[in-house]
């Protein structure tokens, strides 16, 4: 019976830690939500699941590798290309300016913080349409296709309305109503 009772004590012993270890992950969450402007609690949920999926040695930091996987997993292109490389090489500079190989739980609320927050203007979006349209006032359907991810293309192009300018050519795109529209200016 005295090893009944011990057993009872250390199960009842390690129940306490792993609810102490929850309660605490949850008062951290919510100090970070509330120092982290611009990120709601949803979001800083998914942030916390997905740096916590990627976390495989529980250390509290995600190396290179993990912390590349778990960008991905949030839509991230930061794939092995170039293009992918050099993005990721910019993030990790923003996230580990100090090159330890390591990114923190604060590390990347901060650099997710920050990514939510920096929304851009209509203007800005148009001027990007205008040069993926190759300065065209329109864009096509295959146009969108080359130069964004599938879903982003096919998002935009079934929102946007055909271009009526004298300029418009078969399946033309108005992206400069539909920008003005993400911005609340007007209804999609």
């Amino acid at each position: 019976t005295l090893f009944r009772s011990m057993w009872h004590v250390r199960v009842g012993w390690e129940h306490l830690l792993t609810t102490a270890a929850r309660t605490s992950n949850e008062v951290e969450t919510q100090i970070l939500t509330r120092d982290a402007k611009g990120i709601s609690q949803e979001q800083m949920h998914e942030f916390r699941v997905s740096f916590n999926h990627f976390d495989k040695d529980h250390s509290g930091a995600l190396g290179a590798e993990e912390f590349k996987a778990c960008l991905i997993s949030l839509g991230y292109d930061v794939e092995n290309d170039r293009q992918g490389d050099a993005e990721f090489n910019r993030i990790m500079a923003i996230v580990d300016p100090n090159n330890t190989g390591s990114v923190t739980f604060q590390a990347f609320i901060n650099f997710m913080s920050r990514e939510t927050t920096d929304t851009d203007t209509a203007d800005q979006v148009i001027a990007s349409f205008k040069i993926l349209a190759g300065d065209k006032n329109y864009i096509t359907a295959a146009e969108l296709r080359r130069e964004l991810p599938p879903d982003q293309a096919e998002y935009c192009i079934a929102r946007m309305a055909p271009y009526q300018g004298p300029d418009a050519v078969a399946g033309a795109l108005d992206y400069m109503s539909f920008s003005t529209a993400l911005y609340g200016e007007s209804d999609l």
